[in-house]
């Protein structure tokens, strides 16, 4: 990894359907050995059920769901004299961004359920609505970094 240069952030194509680059992101973050078609078809269908069970437009039950997903602070960890200590810090937006898209789809592929389409519209729903694995996993999080603020005058 480069020390000094940062390689410039790629611009993603926005997704054909919903015309959003965050959704075309999510999308090909759930994509495996390339198959992107198969990952659009799987989010598209979890959208269709999210559409269906709450009568909502499935656009904003996903965003309300990354909004209530998207951690604010975590701890990392910082060698200090020979002792390692979790100092907490502030999380940068595509860190952010990043980190609730990941939670959201592990835990959706942990969730039981038929199929990926299913198990991703109930996660989605349930971290619409601040319940589920994903809601909890922030909590988790938060917890820690509240419970490390005595270490905070560690931060670089």
């Amino acid at each position: 990894m480069p020390r000094r240069y940062r390689p410039a952030r790629r611009s993603v194509a926005p997704d054909p359907k919903f015309n959003s680059t965050t959704l075309s992101r999510f999308i090909n973050r759930i994509m495996w050995s390339g198959k992107k078609s198969t990952a659009q078809g799987v989010v598209y269908d979890a959208f269709d059920l999210i559409e269906q069970r709450t009568k909502k437009n499935p656009l904003e039950v996903f965003e309300e769901a990354l909004k209530n997903a998207t951690p604010q602070i975590e701890v990392k960890p910082r060698r200090v004299g020979g002792a390692t200590y979790q100092v907490p810090v502030e999380i940068r937006a595509e860190r952010k961004m990043a980190l609730a898209q990941r939670w959201l789809i592990t835990n959706a592929r942990k969730r039981g359920g038929k199929s990926m389409a299913e198990k991703l519209a109930g996660e989605l729903m349930d971290a619409a609505n601040n319940q589920g694995a994903t809601i909890r996993k922030r909590d988790e999080t938060h917890k820690m970094a509240e419970a490390n603020r005595a270490f905070a005058h560690y931060r670089w």
